[in-house]
């Protein structure tokens, strides 16, 4: 029961907060919060260390402070900053947190110029009214980077502590 909430969990507010940005250009604080939240309940039934656990719940801490701060200057948007600090927290520091970081900072960028060149197509014209993918077409719109922290996420995954404990558990 324990994997599997390791194995539904992360995966699920990943793609959930990806969804919600595409229809919404919103990522609600209750996927960042959930997030966090079952790490703390899920990190000490799997038998991580408590000083461990400080290290992640620290780490987040870390990313929200520099997020935090691009989101003051306007670089990212606050439901972002939230969401890869809160994400942050199932890494920890290491190289899995970098991992996760670099794919995210590259499926951002191409999405950017994904969308640069959509929004300037004629094909643009044809998703104005598809809720799904409308704010794709927005040229007002910003860029939904919750997709790409969605897809980050779950491309790095199991590089995770939670869920490496979680594959031996099964496998085992």
């Amino acid at each position: 029961m324990l994997a599997a909430a390791v194995f539904v969990i992360f995966p699920f507010c990943m793609v959930f907060a990806a969804v919600s940005d595409m229809v919404s250009m919103t990522i609600a604080n209750r996927v960042s919060i959930l997030l966090v939240l079952a790490f703390a309940v899920l990190a000490p039934l799997t038998g991580m260390p408590v000083p461990q656990i400080g290290m992640h719940l620290l780490t987040g801490a870390a990313v929200l402070v520099v997020t935090f701060g691009l989101f003051a200057v306007g670089g990212m948007g606050g439901g972002d900053a939230k969401l890869i600090a809160a994400t942050s927290v199932w890494f920890g520091f290491g190289i899995g947190l970098v991992n996760y970081l670099l794919v995210t900072a590259i499926i951002g960028g191409l999405l950017t110029l994904a969308l640069v060149v959509f929004r300037n197509s004629s094909f643009s014209m044809l998703v104005t009214s598809n809720v799904l993918l409308r704010h794709f077409a927005d040229p007002k719109a910003g860029i939904p980077y919750g997709v790409a922290l969605g897809m980050g996420g779950l491309f790095s995954y199991s590089q995770t502590p939670l869920m490496q404990w979680a594959l031996v558990h099964v496998a085992g």
